[in-house]
């Protein structure tokens, strides 16, 4: 069987740039479980119906543990024991992963956002805000508040200086790009991976017990401690690049997109109870994953009709399931009226991302108090000339000029 060419980075639409690939969607109607080849040279089945896509987060005979197949044409996949930091539970399946996850998700339920985190993204949303107010009418949104935002929010939660964001963030830009080097990415790696071992000698030496990664060390450092060093500074890395960069790419992005569907923008700010709904909506509608999640078959398996043999890896496209017109009506609109009781814009199954219910409080704060404050904000540049991440693990606004 010759296997069908899976572009990438993924091309979109300049006037269309909050909708899926056009590639996707089309495979997502004529051939929803296809064999690929990615351009990485890895082989496997590309995924982009919603149900098929379920069935592959939830099934136990596919296995979290897989090869990488979003690195760029001639790279070989990485083996995940040479990479420069343990992933952790990402990679791992029940009940192994269940046991490390534990480790963390007190921290990250509805009720500690709610008491722990919230008074404090109520504080720095409103001076951000301010600063807003007080600076020049046009302005950078992702440098004025979708950066900053979710950098603070990570950096109280895990007990980071935040005077060390900006090589943080840009060593996290590295590693995610998908058009730099495997030099240039790990490069980004290392340095993540440097700052955290010396974080956590610092918090070692200094008895600090701020914050999550304070927390890590004592689990680590106690007697029937089930995580080694590599995996505490693994964690620690994975936490830190995951919970800005997913968030500030979430949270540029759903701001362009009230911008240009003003009569969405008016029912969030005409009835806030809708702001719950409104997120879960903006999270389907646009899906930032946007070369997909994969596992592996541990046996032999149908998926949508096609065999899938043991070994054989299975992505799915989860920005064209999230817009399947089996599940959602009308897809392709955002409706934040929308009765919906699943997505997967945190991705899906006992791997869902751990810090959604972090993300989600930030998006609830930000979007309506932000068109509260500024009702007449509007892009500054035309929709098309707007700057975007197509080559980011996650899809995102590089820069966002609107006026107040």
């Amino acid at each position: 069987m010759t296997d069908a060419v899976v572009s990438q980075p993924v091309t979109r639409d300049p006037s269309r740039p909050l909708d899926p690939p056009a590639e996707f969607t089309q495979l997502r109607e004529d051939q929803p479980v296809l064999r690929v080849r990615f351009p990485n040279g890895t082989t496997g089945w590309l995924v982009t119906r919603f149900d098929e896509g379920s069935q592959v987060f939830n099934d136990p005979r596919l296995s979290a543990r897989r090869d990488r197949h979003d690195t760029p044409e001639g790279e070989e996949p990485e083996d995940h024991e040479n990479a420069p930091f343990d992933v952790g539970f990402v990679f791992m399946d029940e009940p192994e992963h269940g046991t490390y996850r534990r480790l963390l998700t007190a921290r990250f339920t509805p009720k500690a956002v709610q008491n722990k985190l919230q008074p404090y993204l109520d504080k720095i949303v409103d001076e951000h805000l301010d600063a807003i107010a007080a600076g020049p009418e046009t302005f950078d949104f992702v440098e004025a508040m979708s950066l900053p935002i979710p950098c603070l929010m990570i950096c109280e939660l895990l007990g980071v200086p935040y005077e060390d964001r900006d090589g943080f963030h840009h060593a996290t830009v590295d590693m995610m790009d998908m058009a730099k080097s495997k030099e240039e990415r790990d490069k980004g790696a290392h340095w993540l991976v440097d700052y955290i071992t010396h974080l956590v000698a610092d918090k070692r030496r200094t008895g600090d017990t701020t914050g999550i990664l304070a927390e890590l060390i004592n689990k680590a450092d106690g007697e029937d401690s089930i995580l080694t060093e590599r995996q505490l500074i693994g964690l620690g890395v994975l936490l830190l690049f995951a919970g800005h960069d997913t968030t500030a790419a979430m949270m540029g992005l759903s701001t362009l997109t009230l911008l240009t569907h003003p009569e969405e923008r008016q029912k969030l700010l005409d009835q806030p109870a809708k702001v719950g709904p409104a997120i879960e909506e903006l999270m389907r509608y646009l899906t930032i994953v946007q070369f997909g999640l994969g596992r592996t078959a541990l046996e032999d398996l149908e998926i949508g009709g096609a065999r899938i043999k043991k070994g054989d890896l299975v992505v799915v496209a989860m920005n064209a399931a999230n817009r399947d017109p089996r599940v959602f009506e009308n897809p392709d609109a955002l409706d934040i009226d929308r009765k919906m009781v699943r997505h997967m814009g945190f991705g899906y199954g006992v791997h869902a991302c751990l810090g959604q219910n972090v993300a989600r409080a930030e998006l609830r704060t930000v979007l309506p108090r932000l068109f509260a404050r500024f009702p007449n904000l509007r892009l500054a540049t035309p929709l098309e000339e707007v700057p975007m991440d197509f080559t980011g693990t996650n899809y995102g606004v590089r820069k966002l000029m609107v006026t107040r």
